[in-house]
This record gives C-alpha cells, sequence and structure tokens, in this order.
C-alpha cells in the first residue's frame, strides 16, 4: 500500500529521541509522505529544518486555536512573511494547522474567529491549501467558509461531524481527515458517519503524537500506524485496505498538487 499521511506533529518533542528510526519504519510500511504542521511561532523553524532534512516530509504552518493565549499580532506578520518566502517552494504545501476551537471552554471565540479569518485569507491570498482544527465548531466554520471559498479547499482535520455536515465542506472543496479517532469501538456515530462518506472525500492521518487509535491505547501516537488505522477503516466501510489507501492517496495528491 502507498499512504500519505496528512497530519503529523513529528517536529514535537516526543519524537527527539527516536524520530529517525520512526520514519524509516513508516517508510517501511507504505507511508510515502507526511506533513508536518505548524502550531505556534516558535515552532515553524524548527519544523521548516525538520522538513528539509527528509524526502518524505512537507510543511504547513499556521496558528492553532488552541495555542491563543501565545500567539501575537505580530505573528500573523511573520506566517505572512514565511509564505511570501517560501512561495513556489515545493516543500511548502498548505496553510495550517488553523481553525476554531469551542470545546476548551475559557478559549475566546470572537479572537478564534479574529484569527481564523485572517489565515483563511492568507490561504486565498497564496492559494494554499487550508488544513483545518474544528471542534464543536463545524457550522461556524462552515458559514466562515462559504464567505471566503478558499480556493484551493483543505482538509478538516481529524472530521467528527455529521454526514450533512460533510456534504457541506465537500461542496467547499475540503477533504476529510480521518484517523485513530474511528477505531474506537466506543465511537458508533463517528464509525457511523465514517461508513457512509464517499471515498473521493476521504484522506487518511495520525495526528502523532496525539489521538492514539484503540490498538496502540495510551501509547504515544505514529505515522507507523496508518496502515492499521486505514485497516479499521476499511472494514468499516466495507472495502479492503488497500482500495481505501489508494483513494486516500489519489485524494491527497488531488489536492496538493501532487503527482
Amino acid at each position: 500500500m502507498r499512504l500519505i499521511d496528512t497530519h503529523t506533529h513529528l517536529d514535537f518533542p516526543e519524537f527527539d529521541a527516536d524520530r529517525a528510526a520512526v520514519l524509516a519504519r513508516s517508510r517501511a510500511l507504505g507511508v510515502e509522505r507526511l506533513i508536518v504542521l505548524g502550531v505556534y511561532q516558535t515552532n515553524w523553524q524548527r519544523l521548516w529544518d525538520l522538513v528539509q532534512g527528509e524526502d518524505e516530509l512537507y510543511a504547513a504552518f499556521g496558528l492553532h486555536p488552541v495555542y491563543l493565549e501565545e500567539h501575537r499580532p505580530q505573528h500573523l506578520v511573520e506566517l505572512r512573511g514565511w509564505l511570501e518566502r517560501l512561495a513556489g517552494e515545493e516543500k511548502l504545501c498548505a496553510l495550517g494547522e488553523f481553525g476554531l476551537d469551542w470545546y476548551v471552554a475559557d478559549l475566546d471565540r470572537e479572537r478564534q474567529q479574529t484569527l481564523f479569518e485572517a489565515q483563511l485569507a492568507l490561504a486565498c491570498e497564496f492559494e494554499l491549501p487550508a488544513l483545518l482544527h474544528v471542534r464543536r465548531a463545524h457550522a461556524p466554520t462552515i458559514a466562515t467558509l462559504k464567505r471566503f471559498r478558499p480556493p484551493r479547499g483543505g482538509i478538516v482535520h481529524a472530521f467528527a461531524g455529521s454526514v450533512e455536515e460533510a456534504r457541506e465542506y465537500l461542496k467547499l472543496g475540503f477533504k476529510l481527515g480521518l484517523g485513530g479517532a474511528a477505531t474506537w469501538p466506543q465511537a458508533n456515530r463517528l464509525r457511523k458517519t465514517v461508513a457512509q462518506l464517499p471515498l473521493e472525500a476521504v484522506v487518511l492521518e495520525t495526528d502523532a503524537p496525539d489521538m492514539a487509535p484503540s490498538m496502540h491505547a495510551n501509547a504515544r501516537n505514529s505515522p507507523e500506524y496508518l496502515a492499521e488505522i486505514c485497516a479499521v477503516l476499511a472494514e468499516l466501510r466495507g472495502v479492503t485496505p488497500a482500495e481505501l489507501a489508494a483513494a486516500s492517496t489519489r485524494n491527497a495528491c488531488e489536492l496538493f498538487g501532487w503527482s
């Protein structure tokens, strides 16, 4: 199987001790490309240095809503600067991770919305796919996307919405990122939704080191688990792992302009 992990945080310190070994094991299991997403200003340089050293790694830069208190207005200016300097670079594939998080109670929603819209505007201006964090906030996210309509679409990471919300994202040119959450037997509603999504909507992801699948409960998540995640999701959908992997890889390549 040829696999693409569309959402990882391989730059995080959890991988400092064995990052090269993790990549080697992932490669051996068919993971051909991985996207590493920036979440705050201080990890962008570390992330860029990392992807420069590994052929299969690609970068996205963004300001994640969960780190709202760490972001400063100047960081948006710096984000624009990064996008300007790296325009046309093959290793820069998207803008993200950014979006809305209405699950964490003390995150100011108005400030989140302002930051979300500023980054959507950059995705439109630089014609980059938008890699979105959306938690308990599908309605405001969809409404905002309908106003901005980013030309390259993007991915709704860790999609956990309804089939109806999935259809709205698809109309806007977005793919739906599926990972370890749906491998848990108790995730009944999500598993039913996953079974109904069209294959052209789906891209696979791990969110490593977070969101470990049920087969690796309480462990550090890793891109080397992507084939196992694929197998569980394929069973939910009634297709073979090879069919799901091929569809996900095709969808990701189409989104990011890869051959």
